[in-house]
């Protein structure tokens, strides 16, 4: 009676063979997300921590204007919209829906490669301006006097700026692989190469993003290497799991964007 319920438990759970006894009331790779999420925090609880106090202790300065603050409210959008498709996934997993969970996971890549696009773009637009830093390749066409001045005399400024929107836009790629993974397993390695390889032909060399767009062929090949040594069907607890992580992600966005974007706001 008693191995009749446990093969019963671990079919449920979607682990024939092997009954895994929960910690707290949760399955260890519920566990172990939560736990890396905390540590992760702690990133960027470091980093908004660092930005607070340069802030107060240095002459701010407020170079964005109303489209910068329209282009981040969309994304802003994006993101929020991602976690209701998110959580509708995670519903239809739990309903045994694949189909349906694989279509509200796509949506959720979808708002989640839009963001990352408004905000190449808008990195791209302040690259442009002259807020850069001495990394950047220098902008070909002549920079904007405001924005050059902020990079030549506050250099913390553009500093915070890119280290914590580059982090956070790192998280939402890695993101964005994590859930076509979910959905699509190995079918979805092509899609990440060909973007790869589209990417380093399309973008100038002169470009930061030519340089950032390794980041796929290093998601390309950790995915490759998950999928090849442990190939499975992805189930509920997976897409949840996943889920766990995107949230987490849309809700480091919530402190950057009005500690950075809507505090260093000049309408005119």
């Amino acid at each position: 009676m008693a191995d009749a319920t446990l093969q019963h438990d671990a079919a449920a759970h979607g682990q024939p063979g092997a009954f895994e006894a929960p910690l707290f009331g949760a399955y260890s790779k519920k566990v172990g997300m939560w736990l890396f999420l905390a540590s992760d925090s702690l990133t960027f609880g470091a980093l908004l921590f660092a930005f607070c106090y340069i802030r107060i202790y240095t002459a701010w300065p407020a170079p964005f204007h109303v489209q910068s603050i329209i282009n981040s409210t969309i994304m802003t959008a994006c993101l929020l919209s991602s976690s209701l498709t998110m959580v509708m996934a995670v519903f239809a997993a739990r309903r045994s829906d694949r189909a349906w969970t694989r279509n509200w996971l796509l949506a959720t890549m979808a708002f989640g490669t839009a963001f990352i696009v408004l905000h190449g773009m808008e990195w791209s637009k302040l690259i442009g301006e002259g807020l850069t830093l001495p990394i950047f390749p220098k902008p070909a066409t002549p920079a904007d006097a405001e924005m050059t001045d902020i990079s030549k005399n506050i250099p913390q400024f553009a500093a915070t700026f890119f280290g914590l929107t580059a982090m956070h836009m790192l998280h939402v790629t890695i993101g964005v692989i994590y859930l076509g993974v979910i959905a699509f397993r190995k079918w979805f390695l092509p899609v990440i190469g060909a973007l790869w390889a589209v990417g380093f032909a399309l973008i100038p060399s002169d470009n930061v993003f030519h340089y950032l767009i390794h980041a796929l062929l290093l998601g390309l090949i950790v995915a490759s290497i998950i999928l090849f040594l442990k190939p499975k069907v992805y189930d509920a607890q997976d897409v949840e799991v996943s889920g766990l992580y995107w949230h987490f992600v849309d809700l480091v966005w919530m402190f950057i964007f009005p500690l950075v974007y809507l505090l260093s706001t000049k309408i005119t």
